[in-house]
């Protein structure tokens, strides 16, 4: 089992640093619930790898670009968050999610108030291998909160953060390539919300997604088994029969052009007349939010028309990478693993530094003015054959990735 570098400081704090975040009127079970917003997510941790890593994935890998974000939404309840929602990739691991929360925190100029924590299914962080090569509590450091109802009210009683959900849920990232583009049902959790605290919701569209794991499939009988192994699907494709070979590519990804296009403001609350929730029935739930699914479905074509007809756009990819060839190891996937090994054992080792010296602090906004200057300084993480032969001395269990079969039983034994 891989040996991570977690320091006590990592453990989650039952101090509940974010029930000072929560609304006075927030609910006692709420209140309670507040370290669910603590719990191993790292302000400093996120700007480091959003930083020296994933700036340098999203800019030379992805070329991810935004539509429609040059001024960014304010909220219009100043005691709530925005909630935005899009549709997912099929059949890829997550990398739209992480590249439109890593590229709008860095929009944000690294504001936590105006990015976005992220709702997301709690078998990402429930088994080990769903976190990008099995790097421990990766989704929660970098702002995710697991999505059951209680959780999500919580987050909708802080205003440190906008929340960002994608309201197919499972069945929109398993949907098959031969239903790409197609919007799936969408749960009406996010509706609710929105009536119930009066917000708006930011939707966009997240094109050329579907091309990270083209022409891959999903199989009912397979899904089914492959979930109680904690796997929420299994696409079916070329890649799939490659994983078994080179265990890495569990978490490939396609160089694919994601463009994240924003679309029209939906304030849900108002198209049903400003009701409160309790007052609203079942009936106009659901007919609204056939509504907001239709509206996004119009604006998702739209976006794939005028920008989804080059989802690689291959000598774009060829031109950024011709221009940074000094920095060609940072976009090359095969050696993602090493390379995000490296960053977490370096972020590590500042934090011990600093939790020796000072303590390192449980306040967002305190880990991230410690942890900014030292990143900064650093500028961007160095990739060299030296840098790459003295991660795998330190962890030589990142091999397995690279080992056929006994990789990929490494993968799947981890806990």
């Amino acid at each position: 089992m891989l040996q991570g570098t977690e320091s006590k400081v990592d453990i989650p704090t039952r101090e509940n640093h974010s029930l000072s975040l929560i609304r006075e009127d927030a609910p006692k079970e709420i209140k309670e619930n507040a370290h669910i917003l603590d719990d191993h997510f790292d302000l400093g941790y996120a700007y480091s790898i959003s930083k020296l890593l994933l700036h340098y994935i999203n800019e030379g890998y992805f070329r991810i670009k935004f539509i429609g974000f040059d001024q960014l939404p304010e909220r219009n309840n100043p005691d709530a968050p925005l909630i935005y929602a899009s549709n997912h990739s099929g059949m890829a691991f997550p990398w739209d999610a992480i590249s439109f929360v890593s590229g709008l925190f860095e929009k944000s100029d690294f504001n936590l108030k105006n990015s976005v924590r992220a709702i997301t299914a709690p078998a990402l962080s429930r088994s080990k291998f769903m976190n990008p090569f099995i790097l421990p509590n990766f989704w929660k450091k970098l702002g995710a909160v697991d999505a059951t109802w209680l959780n999500y009210e919580t987050a909708m009683h802080t205003n440190a953060s906008n929340v960002l959900v994608y309201p197919e849920g499972v069945p929109g990232i398993g949907k098959g390539f031969n239903n790409k583009y197609t919007l799936q049902r969408l749960a009406t959790s996010t509706l609710r919300m929105s009536i119930k605290y009066k917000t708006d919701i930011i939707p966009f569209a997240t094109v050329n997604g579907e091309y990270i794991n083209p022409f891959s499939y999903s199989v009912s009988l397979i899904n089914d088994f492959v979930q109680k192994l904690g796997i929420p699907f299994l696409p079916l494709g070329f890649m799939t029969t490659m994983i078994p070979i080179q265990p890495w590519l569990f978490y490939f990804a396609f160089p694919a052009n994601l463009t994240f296009v924003r679309g029209k403001r939906i304030s849900p609350y108002k198209m049903i007349g400003e009701k409160d929730i309790e007052d609203v029935t079942e009936e106009e739930i659901y007919a609204l939010s056939e509504k907001i699914h239709d509206q996004m479905q119009i604006e998702l074509d739209k976006a794939v028309e005028l920008y989804g007809q080059k989802p690689y756009n291959l000598m774009d990819l060829l031109e950024i990478n011709i221009k940074n060839t000094g920095r060609a190891f940072k976009f090359f996937p095969a050696l993602w693993p090493i390379i995000f090994k490296q960053h977490s054992n370096k972020f590590q080792k500042v934090k011990d530094q600093i939790s020796e010296e000072s303590g390192y602090p449980k306040e967002f906004d305190q880990q991230l003015e410690l942890i900014k200057p030292k990143v900064d300084d650093e500028k961007e993480l160095e990739i060299s054959v030296s840098s790459v032969v003295d991660t795998l001395l330190e962890n030589p269990e990142i091999l397995l990735f690279y080992t056929p079969v006994a990789g990929l039983l490494h993968i799947f034994s981890s806990k």
